[in-house]
């Protein structure tokens, strides 16, 4: 008797509604705000945009980092023989003229059908930039003369450390013919680091024409030498390794002739970031671990397989 009174009270209560996920309109009758069922986690999706990275690619990848590395060590390298009076103002115009002329015939080659208005207006900037660069020579050569040259050294370093460690390496300091998008402000930043560390090397040399060949020849590079390089990897990829290679064969050999122990600490970096720093990023993609499910994600605004 008691049985059927508990059957008979049981089946004329009201059924509990069943809880169902809403994204939104608030909370449902009879469920907590926080409250989940067995069916929440059924769309539950574990490492579904890891990219899986091939240890070549990687390395290949990173000789973009090493190609810059050298052209920096390369610049250090022109200083220091300008300051030596190993490099003489004849041979430093000489130079500024030749990587000019080779730059111009490089982007030619590699860049895509040039119009001739944008190459005229390349040429008259760069004749006003040289005609400013040599009008305001006296005042560089004069710009830091009461600062001590301990202090000069100190603060270039730190700026050519700051330059690198802001440096655009997969694009180019200054807007490619055709491309879209413009230079970063990190990438901004990197390149006026890179110009104010010239002009404090540009007043510790002797002479007027010594400031305005330093200062334009470390222009030139550090302007339009992340451009040309940038065209020759877009125009063929292989051509760009083998450029690279033979830049870090150059820098290592000009290095070694200067000291010895700067040659081990430079082979040192380029043989951590090409193979150490590969190896560790393709170890701890071990260790990637994504979760998607039924819940608001924040989606990545750019394309994570470039």
């Amino acid at each position: 008797m008691i049985q059927m009174e508990a059957s008979i009270s049981g089946s004329s209560s009201p059924t509990h509604p069943k809880w169902r996920k809403v994204v939104y309109g608030g909370m449902q009758p009879g469920f907590g705000d926080n409250h989940t069922d067995e069916s929440f986690l059924e769309e539950m999706i574990m490492n579904a945009n890891v990219v899986k990275r091939d240890l070549l690619k990687v390395v290949l990848d990173a000789v973009s980092i090493s190609q810059y590395l050298c052209i920096v060590a390369l610049v250090v390298l022109v200083w220091t023989y300008t300051l030596t009076n190993t490099l003489t103002e004849k041979y430093l115009l000489l130079l500024n003229v030749s990587l000019l002329g080779s730059g111009f015939f490089i982007l030619l080659l590699t860049a895509d059908m040039i119009p001739f208005n944008l190459l005229l207006n390349y040429l008259l900037k760069n004749t006003f930039f040289i005609t400013a660069l040599y009008m305001l020579s006296p005042i560089y050569h004069t710009l830091t003369r009461s600062i001590s040259s301990n202090s000069i050294w100190a603060l270039t370093a730190s700026l050519l450390i700051l330059h690198l460690f802001l440096h655009n390496y997969s694009g180019s300091t200054v807007k490619a013919p055709g491309a879209l998008d413009n230079p970063t402000l990190t990438s901004n930043i990197s390149l006026n680091a890179s110009i104010v560390a010239s002009l404090l090397i540009s007043s510790r040399l002797p002479s007027r024409l010594h400031v305005f060949a330093i200062v334009l020849f470390s222009l030139q590079v550090f302007l339009f030498a992340p451009l040309v390089t940038y065209c020759v990897k877009k125009r063929s990829f292989k051509l760009h390794i083998c450029f690279s290679l033979q830049l870090l064969v150059l820098t290592l050999v000009f290095t070694y002739q200067l000291h010895k122990l700067l040659f081990i600490v430079l082979l040192g970096i380029f043989v951590f970031v090409n193979l150490v720093c590969p190896y560790w990023l393709i170890r701890i993609q071990e260790y990637k671990f994504e979760i998607n499910g039924p819940w608001d994600e924040a989606k990545l605004c750019f394309n994570i397989t470039e």
